[in-house]
């Protein structure tokens, strides 16, 4: 039974709602995580033909209520402990406490014991709704490697402490993972994957609406929003890359740009100042230019120098880099880059760039060429090589 839109994104919504509540009441985060993707399977096949309920994270408190005592009651019977099973009964049948433990679900799916890997997996399946078969195409893995992962994700917080966090470090970089690979795949023959950005900026908003005085949960949501209005022209009607400077603005989503732009304004009058913000302020400066000609630059290196200053690292000063040949020219640019400890495709591609701005031509084709075979995106490959063969 094919799911509307409407019925997936109330199951998305209400899943990691209705794991808080199982967690509280039971503990053992493994055991109600298998419960709530039984209830949330019955929901699928249910909703469509006998219509949503009345009150559906009551039912779907139930019934993974009910899952989760018959779970308990077959492991303990293997302990000889029946007895204290039967009085077990199930909850009543509208159980939904205004309580709403989502951050405290995603806090404990990013604890800081797992993998990065293991973080995103859980965070998709637990808190995004997210099945592991959807998880596994969305990052072109084996269903059975991120089924591996979220079995061992789950015994290892097994024992984490079931509380609020008070820093959302490890949540937030775990969001901004799973919206950069689906805005900019990092292998297979899409560019975008609509699925991972999508949930990314609906997780975000849910902490957003947790969180709005917090500049930096504000400021990814606003980088989201902006990154994500371009991606209508970030491609033609053939799926081939459209670089940015080549980009149709009129495709962009002025909605998206507008709800970014405010967001990020907010953040930077009213909160301390981090990294997601500027570089969300980034995102802003390129969205406002009407076009690439219009870009302001010098804005964009400045925000590049308070970046590196608050938040250094090698992507942050090869973009750095790029800002600093549309300000000072490609021979300052190239002469930095030659320092820079990064071994990245991109650096290729960004050398090839330069030495193109230089009438380098022949060594241009060399570096996007090379660019192109470290490159695990189609779409990418397609587009170095291309300008490896654009006549000069």
């Amino acid at each position: 039974m094919r799911l509307t839109p409407e019925i997936e994104g109330l199951l998305r919504e209400l899943a990691p709602q209705v794991l808080g509540v199982l967690v509280r009441r039971h503990g053992q985060f493994d055991v109600c995580e298998d419960a709530v993707q039984e209830a949330l399977l019955g929901a699928a096949q249910q909703w469509p033909v006998e219509g949503v309920p009345d009150n559906p994270k009551g039912w779907l408190i139930t019934a993974a209520s009910r899952r989760w005592i018959e779970q308990y009651r077959s492991d303990t019977a293997r302990r000889q402990r029946e007895e204290k099973v039967v009085a077990l009964t199930p909850p009543p049948p509208d159980p939904a406490p205004a309580q709403d433990d989502t951050l405290t679900i995603l806090a404990l799916c990013c604890h800081e014991s797992l993998t990065t890997a293991s973080q995103i997996a859980l965070t998709l399946r637990a808190v995004g709704g997210l099945t592991t078969a959807e998880i596994a195409r969305a990052f072109l893995v084996p269903e059975a490697t991120v089924a591996q992962r979220i079995s061992r994700a789950k015994q290892k917080i097994k024992g984490a402490k079931f509380r609020a966090p008070q820093d959302l470090t490890a949540v937030l970089h775990v969001l901004y993972l799973i919206f950069t690979e689906g805005s900019t795949a990092s292998s297979g023959d899409d560019l975008v994957r609509v699925d991972l950005t999508a949930e990314a900026i609906r997780l975000t908003r849910q902490l957003h609406r947790r969180r709005p005085d917090d500049g930096e949960v504000t400021g990814l949501l606003a980088l989201m929003l902006l990154t994500d209005a371009r991606r209508p022209a970030r491609t033609d009607d053939n799926g081939a890359l459209v670089p940015l400077t080549e980009q149709d603005r009129s495709k962009w989503d002025a909605h998206a740009i507008a709800e970014g732009t405010e967001l990020i304004r907010t953040a930077l009058k009213t909160a301390e100042i981090g990294p997601y913000q500027l570089q969300a302020a980034i995102a802003a400066v390129h969205a406002e230019a009407k076009t690439a000609e219009d870009t302001d630059w010098h804005e964009i290196l400045g925000l590049y120098e308070l970046l590196t200053v608050i938040a250094p690292g090698p992507m942050v000063a090869l973009n750095r880099i790029v800002a600093v040949a549309m300000v000072h020219g490609p021979d300052k640019a190239l002469q930095e880059l030659s320092t820079l400890d990064l071994d990245h495709y991109r650096v290729h591609a960004v050398k090839a760039h330069l030495l193109d701005l230089q009438g380098q031509h022949e060594q241009a084709r060399q570096e996007y060429e090379r660019a192109a075979k470290r490159t695990l995106s189609v779409p990418e490959q397609r587009y170095l090589r291309s300008r490896s063969r654009r006549p000069r």
